[in-house]
């Protein structure tokens, strides 16, 4: 996380501050992450420890489930794997465009309480 921190601040040296949304990971709360932070000028904030809507990447895994997994049975975890990778290089590519309105960073922004 340091040589991350220390690239972003590298790549956007004019602001005074940079906001960096991560998970909850304990890569991300560590002393060591929150004291590289400070030290390059970064505000971390958490998303809620279960917030799957809040992820881009979790919905993709539910895409992926739907298309890949759901009412389905496999012989094996090497057949399982295959499907996975089958969805990834051959029907994301299909589908990829029509998934915008369920893949997508616009989220609600809710006003302050006051």
């Amino acid at each position: 996380m340091t040589e991350h921190f220390k690239a972003l601040r590298q790549k956007y040296q004019k602001a005074p501050k940079i906001h960096l949304f991560l998970d909850q990971g304990s890569y991300n709360t560590s002393f060591e992450t929150r004291e590289a932070a400070e030290k390059y000028g970064i505000v971390l904030h958490h998303l809620p420890p279960y917030s799957p809507n809040l992820n881009p990447i979790e919905r993709l895994w539910k895409v992926m489930n739907e298309c890949v997994k759901n009412n389905k049975v496999f012989r094996s975890a090497k057949e399982f794997r295959q499907e996975i990778v089958d969805f990834f290089k051959v029907t994301w590519p299909k589908i990829a465009m029509s998934m915008t309105g369920r893949i997508n960073d616009n989220f609600q922004v809710l006003k302050q309480a006051s």
